[in-house]
């Protein structure tokens, strides 16, 4: 119950209120409208050094440079090269017990595929393992992944033993082809090097992802077909990788070409394989199951030929693969001469797909275990790793996705399970590598094809095709153009589509016509929203992009279209015409010269209409060039708002209250 002096209270407050109300706003004045505000005016050096530091160094990475004296600094950028010093403080037993398991599960995973991916590049079965000795050493030392397992990988195989093979026959002059393979290495490495020093890494960002889920897919499905010359024991096979070439291959050698023993040991594995995967899906702590099986395949298949000698039964076998660790092959590279820029072009493309795949993978496994890696430090630390390989004998390497995945369920806690992998591969080289002598190529073939039928991620591209059909043409151009042309070319289709596609997004910008929402003071799309209310006399429309002279004639004709298209509706149904354009520019980033001139002409094009041309919210970077070119002067400081209603009200008030 309200007591006699609570509702006196009550009343002098309302009163009070009223009062001060009616002193702040009388019942005729107009609203207060606020004033769009202007930064203050930069020096140039200011403004450049702004926009480097914006776009190199965006993360900031000497912050933890800051207030620390010389010596410390040292230590800090040292840490900085070498991580492994950072994280090497704390590295104890317990760590060290699950990068050994980890290390030696991805160990047997890798050996029989790199002796693979070695024939993939069209380099004899050691290269392979030289590449999972060095590398994976280099990088556990500047890496900053926890997760990544390094090693040759099977879509950057594939892509190097194409081009290669473009330029040098391996069979003809396997000397200059390998040493052409190694100038691409150390090509493809300082590349890498290069982007991660001068912090450009967001160039590999143009790559989109539709693409690469595309080029992926198309590429395992390429290599899976390549093996068909082992699986099947097939001596004269195609060297095109387009799948009509290579089903002509395998139909015209049907009669007389295959082998049944060789088809028997690759059908059989393949199968034990594919069960190991299955199993190791349905059950997560049988992680270990397909991870060893490669292995025993390669152990009982080579056994099973040894002891049948099916080998003299046409079944095609390794033979040989050089003992002994990594030989230096600094000599060997081309720095003169006419493969120089062959081995450059070469290295720059495998290096930067090596790169998208190593990045992608680092960023995939950081974001599980909740840590971040810097991408910069990353593109360095692989660089380095590929420019010392180059010099060991080494091809491109990389993060394998198999691997890596096979590293997170096994419990790795470092980049010491890389470690732990190189010296079982240094021990293999050492002493194992005579036993392979017997191990048959249809095995090899069964452990590829098995590994590659992950890359072909048909959920991730139904996932596309719902969410932009765009990307979904980029995607399918790509697997198309790598499936029926080459592996090149779909490479380049991937590209050509994603840079379309930014073109396109950049040249043509949406646009929206904007309505009241009812009992708010919001305005928004009218297609989103079909409840919002058109203000009788005002036409609102958003640009939702940047205006630069790529797509500036197209705004200004967008937004005349739009006044036309409005002018034609109002004549058709009598109502009051259009006195004025606002024009909603809170998603304008920014203009430039091109954008200003095209306001300009539209500003005089609407005066010939007896229309006003009105500015709503725009940014501090555009409000600043309008009062740098004199637009703001010629449109009127009187005529930019800080929001569309206060444009609105300040437009046609009455109008706005009717609605």
């Amino acid at each position: 119950m309200v007591t006699p002096t609570e509702e006196k209270l009550d009343t002098k407050e309302i009163d009070a209120g009223s009062l001060s109300s009616s002193r702040r706003h009388p019942e005729n004045a107009p609203p207060y409208v606020h004033k769009v505000g202007v930064l203050p005016r930069q020096n140039l050096l200011a403004e450049f050094k702004s926009t480097v530091k914006e776009t190199f160094f965006a993360d900031d990475p000497l912050r933890s440079f800051k207030d620390q004296t010389k010596s410390k600094m040292f230590v800090l950028g040292v840490r900085a090269v070498f991580p492994i010093l950072d994280w090497g403080r704390s590295y104890n037993l317990k760590k060290f017990r699950g990068d050994i398991i980890a290390g030696l599960t991805i160990a047997s995973l890798c050996i029989p595929q790199d002796i693979g991916y070695a024939k993939l590049a069209n380099l004899e079965p050691q290269y392979g393992l030289y590449s999972s000795f060095v590398p994976p050493l280099i990088y556990a030392i500047m890496g900053s992944s926890r997760d990544i397992a390094i090693g040759p990988v099977a879509v950057v195989s594939l892509l190097l033993g194409t081009l290669l093979q473009n330029e040098i026959d391996s069979t003809k002059n396997p000397t200059d082809y390998r040493r052409l393979a190694f100038t691409a290495t150390f090509f493809a490495g300082i590349t890498q090097f290069s982007l991660g020093f001068l912090r450009l890494g967001f160039l590999i960002d143009f790559l989109s992802h539709a693409a690469i889920v595309g080029f992926m897919g198309g590429a395992a499905i390429t290599i899976a077909l390549q093996q068909l010359k082992g699986f099947l024991g097939i001596k004269k096979f195609t060297k095109k990788s387009d799948i009509i070439s290579v089903m002509q291959s395998v139909i015209h050698s049907a009669h007389h070409g295959w082998n049944w023993q060789t088809i028997l040991i690759g059908a059989s594995f393949l199968s034990f394989l594919l069960f190991a995967k299955y199993i190791g899906k349905k059950n997560k702590k049988l992680f270990w199951v397909p991870a060893i099986a490669p292995l025993v395949s390669v152990v009982l298949s080579t056994f099973f030929v040894y002891v049948t000698r099916a080998d003299k039964q046409g079944v095609q076998i390794v033979k040989h693969i050089e003992k002994g660790i990594n030989p230096s092959s600094v000599n060997q590279i081309f720095f003169s001469g006419e493969y120089l820029l062959k081995g450059f072009r070469i290295g720059v493309v495998a290096g930067m797909i090596a790169l998208t795949e190593a990045v992608a993978i680092g960023r995939t496994f950081a974001s599980m275990k909740d840590y971040q890696i810097d991408g910069n430090k990353e593109m360095v630390a692989l660089g380095t790793m590929n420019v010392i390989g180059s010099m060991t004998s080494c091809y491109v390497a990389t993060g394998s996705f198999s691997r890596s995945a096979v590293n997170y369920m096994a419990g790795c806690q470092t980049a010491v399970s890389n470690i732990i992998m190189s010296i079982v591969v240094l021990l293999t080289l050492l002493f194992i590598t005579p036993l392979f002598k017997y191990t048959p190529n249809a095995i090899l073939a069964a452990i590829i094809i098995a590994a590659v039928l992950g890359l072909i991620d048909y959920e991730a591209a139904l996932l596309i095709w719902k969410i932009d059909k765009f990307d979904f043409i980029a995607c399918m151009g790509a697997f198309f153009g790598v499936v029926f042309i080459s592996v090149e070319i779909g490479l380049l289709i991937a590209v050509t589509i994603s840079f379309a596609k930014i073109l396109l997004q950049v040249t043509r910008p949406r646009t929206a016509i904007l309505g009241k929402v009812p009992r708010t003071v919001v305005y928004r799309n009218i297609q989103q929203y079909p409840e919002a209310t058109k203000v009788p006399g005002v036409l609102i429309v958003r640009v939702d992009s940047a205006i630069y002279f790529s797509n500036s004639n197209y705004v200004k004709e967008r937004i005349l279209r739009w006044l036309l298209d409005e002018e034609e509706r109002i004549e058709a149904s009598g109502k009051q015409r259009v006195q004025f354009l606002i024009v909603e520019m809170s998603p304008v980033t920014d203009i430039d010269t091109s954008g200003i001139h095209a306001f300009e002409e539209l500003h005089r094009s609407l005066k010939k209409r007896d229309i006003q041309l009105i500015m709503a919210n725009p940014g501090p970077v555009v409000m600043e060039k309008l009062h740098a070119s004199d637009l703001a002067n010629l449109i009127g400081e009187d005529n930019i708002f800080l929001t569309v209603a206060d444009a609105v009200a300040s437009c046609s008030p009455k109008l706005v209250e009717e609605v």
